[in-house]
């Protein structure tokens, strides 16, 4: 599904501007239409934009002097221009002065529609790359990585948290067997809990060991998590 964008058409024709803010509403967008770059200018500093539909031919500033302007200032800002210039010199211009996409008029509304949601894809993976660390719902038993989540058993929540909370993330084996209530067992139990979390932590994401063994002393968390 194509993201759902905040997006301002500047168009001085007014039948075109209507078509193209209605068409680009269908898909689910917020769209503003505005008939010159001065227009544009006062709507900027009252609403958040994701994505400009840009016209060359505009009364006062042109299209491509905006575009210019515009990635300058906002660098994020996604520009689709539109003109009736088929020259490859026009397009490069244009590219050249920041546009993300140069269509032709005229243009098919399925066509700027389709523009519109694939440059929207571009822009919010930028602007939200996907999580990198890891986060551990202690409510919910949940341990949530840039793969997904995975439900955590009572001992894996505890094992997990101590080490999260604890000086350096490295506790000894004895503080750990002290944080399970296993004190009177042996280290070797430690095994099993471990084990199931590098596992789970694999699931989620981790591309590393997540636990490191500490010869004769226990074990490091060598990763960020998050209590959340």
């Amino acid at each position: 599904m194509d993201p759902h964008l905040n997006i301002a058409v500047v168009e001085d024709h007014e039948a075109l501007r209507i078509v193209t803010v209605e068409a680009l509403q269908s898909r689910g967008h917020r769209v503003t239409g505005v008939e010159s770059a001065e227009s544009l200018q006062e709507m900027l500093g009252n609403q958040p934009l994701e994505l400009v539909v840009v016209d060359v031919n505009l009364p006062g500033e042109d299209g491509v002097s905006l575009a210019r302007r515009l990635k300058q200032s906002h660098p994020d800002l996604g520009v689709i221009v539109v003109s009736a210039g088929t020259r490859l010199d026009d397009k490069l211009d244009a590219y050249e002065c920041g546009a993300d996409i140069y269509l032709t008029k005229p243009i098919a509304v399925e066509e700027l529609c389709a523009a519109a949601g694939a440059l929207g894809k571009r822009i919010q993976r930028t602007s939200h790359p996907p999580p990198s660390g890891f986060s551990l719902d202690l409510k919910r038993m949940r341990l949530r990585g840039p793969a997904g989540e995975i439900s955590l058993t009572s001992q894996d929540a505890t094992l997990l948290a101590a080490l999260v909370r604890a000086p350096g993330r490295r506790l000894e084996t004895w503080q750990l067997l002290e944080q399970l209530g296993w004190l009177e067992t042996g280290k070797i139990a430690l095994e099993v809990p471990v084990s199931r979390l590098r596992r789970k932590f694999s699931v989620v994401g981790a591309t590393a060991n997540p636990l490191i063994a500490i010869r004769k002393q226990g074990y490091q968390l060598s990763c960020d998590v998050v209590i959340a």
